[in-house]
């Protein structure tokens, strides 16, 4: 099932009455809201209770509208959006007049994309604008890739809700910061480092730290309410059965080959041999082992390439310190 013409006009009405619409595309389902509308753009904030500070990203209908909300372009992000756009692709670059300083947290920079979905690219098409749309869940959750994650999350907080099935890519878009002399990689995503790096003709760094602020950058972040812990992949099966005899509910993450062997635990997540699968399916991964009552989950980090890279970034977040009430 997936959204009809008619919710497309729906929807793209709700935009242009200051409402919030939850859209999918190929990375997780977005948030909505017209990206020109300060007081829509705020009420993403407030209904994520995600921090004011914290710039989003906006999305846009080609790759041609580009020059309408950004003030520059360099040769290094024309090359990246004729080759990678639509996708999961995120470019920093310098703020156009047209995008409220409210949807980049005040900064001089903002991060743009297209998406790879009909559905989203048929609702900027019909709305005309760009669409503000950070991931349609409570900040620092885990990110939504179906509509009933939304409703679980957000309720009737959201406006409309479009129906796109499950997404594709499973994981964020790559944000690359191309405001400098070289590109670099500020979010490993749903573009491959291998791939960007294949366009540029040049290796592209991924700081730990950046000047800019871009989503996904909080210490704590699409967490699960079960606390994650991050063990070497040899001493995850004992790390995980220990904490389960003090009696805690533990889940696990383990290859499909060893995961029917592991019993002493209260749940196990058999993860699939190909990364483009592990990253479709981990959100959902997280999600069930909350559903299953798990307060601790145990996994190791996969191979730093490839998707593997976007993978491990999710996976340091999930465990991250998280804020103390």
């Amino acid at each position: 099932m997936t959204a009809s013409t008619s919710d497309i006009k729906q929807a793209v009405g709700v935009l242009r009455a200051g409402g919030l619409v939850a859209l999918p595309t190929e990375t997780v389902y977005g948030l909505g809201a017209n990206a020109e509308d300060p007081a829509a753009v705020a009420r993403i904030f407030q209904v994520k209770g995600r921090p004011s500070t914290h710039p989003l990203i906006v999305h846009i209908g080609h790759a041609d509208l580009l020059d309408d909300w950004v003030e520059d372009v360099p040769a290094a992000a024309r090359l990246l959006a004729e080759h990678l756009w639509p996708g999961p692709l995120t470019l920093v670059l310098r703020r156009g007049r047209r995008v409220p300083l409210e949807a980049t947290g005040g900064l001089d920079t903002v991060a743009v994309r297209v998406p790879d979905h009909p559905v989203a690219l048929a609702l900027l098409a019909a709305f005309g604008g760009g669409v503000t749309a950070p991931s349609a869940n409570r900040f620092g959750s885990v990110s939504p890739t179906t509509t009933d994650h939304v409703r679980a999350e957000l309720g009737g907080a959201v406006d409309f809700v479009l129906e796109g099935g499950p997404c594709a890519v499973g994981v964020e878009s790559t944000i690359v910061d191309v405001t400098g002399d070289t590109p670099s990689i500020l979010r490993p995503g749903g573009v491959t480092r291998e791939e960007l790096e294949a366009v540029v003709g040049c290796p592209l760094e991924v700081p730990s730290s950046s000047r800019v602020r871009v989503p996904g950058q909080h210490p704590s972040h699409y967490a699960p309410r079960a606390r994650v812990v991050l063990v070497e992949p040899d001493k995850v099966v004992a790390e995980a059965e220990l904490a389960q005899e003090l009696g805690h509910r533990v889940g696990v993450f383990l290859p499909a080959s060893f995961a029917d062997d592991v019993t002493k635990v209260h749940a196990v997540v058999p993860l699939p041999r190909s990364p483009v699968d592990y990253a479709r399916g981990l959100y959902g991964f997280l999600r069930e082992l909350d559903e299953r009552g798990c307060d601790l989950i145990f996994a190791s980090l996969p191979v730093e390439e490839g998707l593997g890279l976007a993978i491990a970034n999710r996976l340091r977040r999930a465990a991250g310190p998280r804020p103390t009430v």
